[in-house]
């Protein structure tokens, strides 16, 4: 007899499209595929909101079977018809696991299955977006030690390095699934280059990232300017918004001789693999808030080679000299990877397919609902 699928409520306590609500709705999806009784909480978006994840989950009929109020940060008065919302979400559907992303859902998940929990009828699973260890502060010690009966995060080495505080309770890394049908190699659309300004002759070095501080954009352009310098060729082109583009990256990238070298491409909704299949060399420096890196996996999917730093996990996407480059944090280091692949076809090609074959082997979303189906059962057996 085949064992039955748990029953999922994948909570968050954040509307936005960003971060790890990708992450979120791509493992919930996989996991419905694979026969899971899987639904989603979430709060509605505010009036005029843009995307949201109850919007991208309502359009793949997965839309929130149970609606928090909007918040930020756990509040014990503030929260409590939260989790009376979610405690009798799991009495009348007999939940078996609550998978957390943030920590206001997990205080709310203790909070509402306290009493299932004890029971052994309910286990609390938290996901770790960042790559760094978590910090040893006493709330986090408790928090990701007793306070929850698994953690998943976002890599191998990620939960090898929090693996002493877990004290022996269950702990995985897995990198997370990409769409391998619409993230698949394919020959660059040539009217996509045109209207981003690029010519055929144009060999496109991009990034996908947040216009943000912490995300080295002074680094990159220092970069950039060596590389434009010595390649007439090549270009780069920044897929992504920011509040602050125009101070980090467009203002930069003129005093420095670049900006009509450089591509802005902003924001990209229906259109973004074939963006994606525009550039040449993907690059990325600095993982953001989702600490798996997808649109460095979803380029790898794309057979893009790429050239990163060893920040985070980007050592264990990037396999040095197989699927990419990897690189010292210095614009002489990444200018220098940068040209060594503009410049040799042959070798990019011959690494964006090895690129492909490792995503397709690591990422399919089957085999990652199963890996986090056992994560499940670890935390149900010790719950």
């Amino acid at each position: 007899m085949t064992a039955r699928r748990p029953r999922v409520l994948q909570l968050t306590g954040d509307w936005k499209w960003t971060g790890t609500a990708e992450p979120m709705l791509r493992l919930a999806l996989a996991q419905r595929e694979r026969g899971f009784d899987v639904e989603l909480a979430c709060p509605e978006p505010p009036a005029g909101a843009g995307r949201s994840l109850a919007g991208e989950a309502g359009a793949v009929g997965l839309g929130p079977a149970l609606v928090l109020s909007r918040g930020q940060g756990a509040r014990w008065l503030r929260d409590a018809a939260d989790v009376e919302r979610v405690r009798a979400a799991l009495e009348a559907r007999s939940v078996d696991v609550v998978h957390c992303w943030h920590t206001r859902d997990h205080v709310l998940a203790l909070r509402a299955a306290r009493a299932r929990r004890r029971a052994g009828r309910t286990a609390v699973v938290r996901s770790v977006a960042s790559a760094e260890p978590i910090a040893r502060r006493p709330w986090s010690r408790w928090l990701f030690g007793p306070g929850a009966d698994a953690v998943l995060c976002c890599s191998p080495d990620a939960a090898r390095r929090n693996a002493a505080l877990r004290g022996g309770r269950p702990i995985a890394g897995l990198l997370g699934a990409v769409d391998l049908e619409r993230f698949r190699p394919a020959p660059s659309d040539p009217s996509v280059r045109r209207a981003l300004g690029l010519a055929p002759e144009h060999r496109v070095v991009g990034i996908v990232a947040r216009v943000q501080r912490h995300r080295r954009f002074d680094l990159l352009l220092e970069a950039a300017a060596r590389l434009l310098t010595a390649r007439p060729e090549a270009r780069l082109l920044v897929v992504g918004r920011g509040t602050w583009r125009a101070a980090l990256a467009e203002r930069p990238a003129a005093r420095l001789g670049i900006g009509d070298r450089v591509v802005f491409a902003g924001y990209r909704g229906f259109d973004y693999p074939d963006v994606l299949r525009a550039i040449d060399v993907f690059t990325y420096l600095v993982p953001g808030s989702d600490g798996s890196c997808r649109a460095l996996r979803e380029a790898a999917a794309c057979g893009i080679p790429a050239v990163t730093t060893r920040r985070g996990a980007l050592p264990e996407i990037v396999a040095h000299g197989e699927t990419g480059l990897l690189a010292d944090e210095t614009p002489e280091a990444l200018a220098a990877a940068w040209a060594t692949l503009i410049g040799d076809e042959a070798r990019r090609r011959a690494l964006g397919a090895a690129a492909r074959r490792r995503a397709a082997a690591c990422y399919q979303p089957a085999r990652f609902a199963d890996a986090v189906a056992e994560l499940y059962a670890q935390a149900l057996a010790g719950s």
